[in-house]
Order: structure tokens, then sequence, then C-alpha cells
């Protein structure tokens, strides 16, 4: 009873729209849209509304809900008075109030410690961090068994043609790489993900872990193509390389998670061998040293006049930190431990 009642309520707005008196006959055809924008039809409330923007083509309905004040819910009214909806201005393009965000729910505004306001969508005030330089860089896992000896020749391998393809442009030759060593952190966060689905457990940390390995990764990327501009070549290269390797590191790690993060491990280090010839070369002139992008002062919380040579620093800091964490991983899966089973290590932030 209450459903037929419902039905045929939302049939006479239907009515409303096609056959009232106070829209013109050759107008009854147009989208609600247009007639909501200009006032000649009322908005719907209540359940009718629910009913009505899950009929087909109500697309363009539910985009004017979403857009200006929420349609009101039978009950929430107040005493007396029912819910308005703001009708848009005339010739004013409704496109232009679209919230892009989360959800659809507008950001909330974020400051600076000065006081000034924050200009940055990708990342939030909170998840800057100041890397640690004293770090070492030095650090090396030797290979001892096949696994481990496997994943450093493979390593070893991919860097002669990488050496080749850049020589000493290592402005590109980093901004290229990021596009990629931001992948295996969100292969194994991912599986890991599903993992602790399947078994009804918990990862001990390390999908975060890795997730904002990845996302760690991706900054580095932001960072330096302020720095430098990629050819039409070596953008066309990312879509081949990203290609295999992410299908290549997903099948490797479902196969062995021990030799995956070894992986990682090597090329951390061999990441670190480059930013350091990154600087060498800064030192020498041969590359300019020119100020920090705005991204990497945020970012890394560094101070004002801080130089491209100090941003080098902190990424290099951070593939040191990334390399330690995946040698630790790898080190769990061969004492034949559960990741879930040794808390991740501390993060950046």
């Amino acid at each position: 009873m209450m459903k037929s009642q419902l039905v045929g309520t939302a049939l006479r707005h239907l009515g409303q729209y096609l056959f009232s008196s106070s829209v013109p006959a050759a107008r009854a055809a147009e989208p609600v849209r247009t007639l909501l924008n200009e006032g000649l039809v009322q908005t719907p409330t209540g359940p009718v509304a629910v009913w009505l923007l899950r009929l087909p083509g109500a697309a363009s309905l539910r985009s004017v809900s979403t857009l200006s004040a929420p349609l009101a819910v039978a009950g929430e009214e107040k005493e007396g008075k029912k819910a308005e909806v703001a009708a848009p201005k005339a010739g004013a393009r409704v496109e232009d109030k679209a919230v892009v965000s989360h959800w659809g729910i507008p950001p909330s505004k974020a400051t600076k410690e000065d006081g000034s306001e924050w200009r940055w969508s990708c990342f939030r005030p909170w998840e800057t961090y100041e890397a640690d330089l004293s770090i070492d860089l030095k650090k090396h896992h030797a290979p001892t068994t096949f696994l481990d000896k496997l994943a450093f020749w493979t390593v070893k391998s991919l860097r002669y043609p990488t050496d080749v393809f850049f020589q000493r442009r290592y402005g590109c030759r980093a901004m290229m790489l990021e596009t990629v060593a931001a992948v295996p952190g969100m292969v194994g966060g991912l599986l890991l993900h599903l993992k602790s689905l399947r078994r009804f457990e918990h990862s001990g940390g390390w999908i975060k872990t890795l997730l904002n390995e990845a996302e760690n990764e991706r900054m580095h990327l932001m960072t330096f193509m302020e720095v430098s501009e990629p050819r039409w070549y070596e953008r066309a290269l990312v879509l081949a390389v990203q290609g295999v390797f992410f299908n290549a590191y997903f099948l490797g790690y479902l196969l062995s998670p021990k030799f995956a993060h070894r992986v990682v491990g090597y090329l951390e280090e061999e990441a670190i061998h480059s930013y350091t010839e990154f600087i060498k070369e800064i030192d020498n002139g041969t590359i300019e040293n020119v100020p920090a992008p705005a991204i990497a002062l945020d970012y890394w919380r560094l101070p004002q006049g801080s130089t491209l040579r100090d941003v080098v620093m902190v990424v290099r800091a951070d593939e040191a930190h990334h390399r330690d964490v995946n040698h630790f991983a790898s080190d769990i899966h061969y004492q034949g431990h559960e990741l879930k089973k040794s808390p991740a290590p501390l993060g950046y932030h």
C-alpha cells in the first residue's frame, strides 16, 4: 500500500514536469536539469526524490542534486518550514560549482605554520616530514642465497641499459626511474591487502608501510617534474617499462615475496648510487644548482633558500630508508615468519 502511494506521488511529480501549465508545451520535453535551473518546476523532496533519482534517465536530476543544496528528507523539516532548494542564477554554469574531492565532500582548508594558505592537494600538512640525513648510505646486503644472488644480478643487468639510455642526464634519469620505483610498494600493499581480507587477519602495519613507500616515490616524481621536462620518447618509454615491470613484479611477488622485496632492496641501493652521482654533478657545476621547487620545500619541510642539491639529499635519504625496509621484509620471509608476525619499521612521517 505504501509503495503504491509512493509510486502515485512520483507519477504526479513526473506529470508536473511534462504536463504542468507553468511549463510551455513546446518545452515539456526538455531535460529536467534545464527546467530546474530556470525555476519552471519545483524539485521533489523526501522519498519521492529518492524514487525519482533511481529512474532511468534521471541523471540530470541527480547531478543537480549534488551541485546545489541537498534534497530534503521526510521528517527532517523544521516546524512549519520546508527545506528549499536554491536554484542557480540564470546564465550561471552549474559545472563550475562541482566539488573536486573524495566522495564529493569539500576538502578542509589547511594552512601552514605561518598561517598562509596550503596550496597542495596531493598531500596535506600532516603528511610532511623531515628526512633523516644521518642514515647510513653505504649499507649493502651481501647476497648469500640463490634467490639473493638472482635478485642482485637481475638489478645489475638492468642498470647497464639505463646507463646507456640516460648517460649523465641525472635529472631526467631520476624523474623517469621514479615512475617505476613507485610500482613495487603499490603492488606489495595491494597483495598484502587482499591476503589480509582472505585470511581475516591484520598485516602488522605492512600494508600502510608499503603504500606509504609508493606514495613517497610518487612525490619524488612530482618534485623532479618541476626540474626536468621529459622528451616524447622518454614518456613513451614509461608506458612500455611500467607495463612490463608491473606485471613482472606482480607475478614475482605472488611466487616469492622474499625475492620481490630483495629486488627492491637492491634497486634502492642503485638509486642511492645514482643520486650520489647526481650530487657530484651539481657540485662540479655540470648541473645547475637551481632553487628547490616549492613542492619540495613544503613536503620535506626544507628551509627557504634551499636548492636542488638539498632536494637530492633528502630524496637519497628516502631511498636509503626504502632499502632498509625491503631488505628487512625479505629477511623476515627468509626466516620463515609471516610479515604480520613482525611489525613494520617506522615510516618516513
